[in-house]
């Protein structure tokens, strides 16, 4: 699908022009106490939103900024589009859906696109960044099934209270939902060093029916560094945000000591004695 997304690859761009002259105070604007990007979300999107009709078959990713959600939704693709090749037709239709580069995130652009989400003949990969509270209610309601991805803190932006809201918060509350059978947790570290048990993992969850080639086609099209290279056309300039080292804990070389035990003490505080802190695996990962 990469070479269909021209028109959200120029959107980007334009996102990443118009933002270089948007004072920082004006970047952003508040819903329900979150802070968002006024050039990627509107009021009036998070409005629409709320009566958004999710589907029983939507395969459905959330993950924190930042975590790796970009790698994921690239494997998501990959597996609906190799499904989608047993109906032709289908196949076309997303396609054509890929070619007008609506956004994936369901909170990012204009308010009509969910009218024409609704409209989509085929299997939808839909995105979000969304705290599962912010979430339309028929997610739940039709059992629509959700992967939540997410990795250890990478910056300073998963530490501080940024757009999005907290990274700690965010844990949180997916906690609270780590035993719903229609949701599936998988940490980008965890992929990294298994990928083809990891890819194994979400085609079963997901229901996929896929040969080993099929697999295995997936996997290598998902490498960081395929990905890297194709980022240009499939994201434009923002890739070059998007797609970093690929590397697992490479936050250690960004943080100071002192920063180092700011997270420590703000992941005992909040995570330690989770479900989903001790997938983190923190002690493996984090200490030195």
């Amino acid at each position: 699908m990469t070479s269909n997304r021209k028109a959200l690859t120029e959107r980007l761009d334009r996102i990443m022009a118009l933002a270089q002259d948007v004072p920082p105070e004006e970047n952003v604007f508040s819903y329900k106490g979150v802070l968002y990007p006024v050039l990627l979300c509107s009021p009036a999107t998070f409005e629409a939103l709320e009566s958004f009709e999710a589907r029983s078959d939507d395969v459905l990713l959330a993950g924190y900024p930042k975590s790796g959600n970009n790698w994921i939704l690239q494997i998501l693709n990959d597996l609906v589009t190799a499904d989608l090749k047993k109906n032709k037709e289908a196949l076309e239709e997303r396609m054509k859906h890929e070619e007008k580069g609506d956004y994936t995130f369901l909170e990012f652009g204009d308010p009509g696109k969910f009218e024409r989400i609704k409209k989509l003949p085929f299997r939808r990969v839909l995105a979000t960044h969304l705290l599962p509270g912010c979430l339309p209610t028929s997610i739940s309601k039709n059992n629509a099934k959700v992967h939540v991805h997410f990795k250890i803190l990478q910056s300073l932006l998963e530490v501080l209270e940024m757009v999005w809201g907290s990274y700690f918060d965010y844990m949180i509350e997916w906690n609270k939902r780590i035993n719903n059978k229609n949701i599936m947790f998988i940490t980008y570290e965890e992929l990294k060093e298994n990928l083809i048990l990891g890819v194994k993992k979400i085609t079963e969850f997901f229901e996929f029916s896929m040969t080993e080639e099929e697999l295995q086609a997936v996997m290598d099209r998902s490498s960081f560094q395929a990905m890297n290279e194709n980022s240009h056309s499939t994201h434009g300039t923002f890739g070059n945000i998007l797609f970093r080292k690929g590397a697992i804990s490479d936050w250690k070389t960004l943080f100071t000591e002192a920063q180092n035990q700011e997270m420590e003490r703000k992941f005992e505080e909040c995570l330690a004695e989770t479900k989903l802190g001790a997938k983190i695996m923190y002690k493996k990962y984090c200490k030195p």
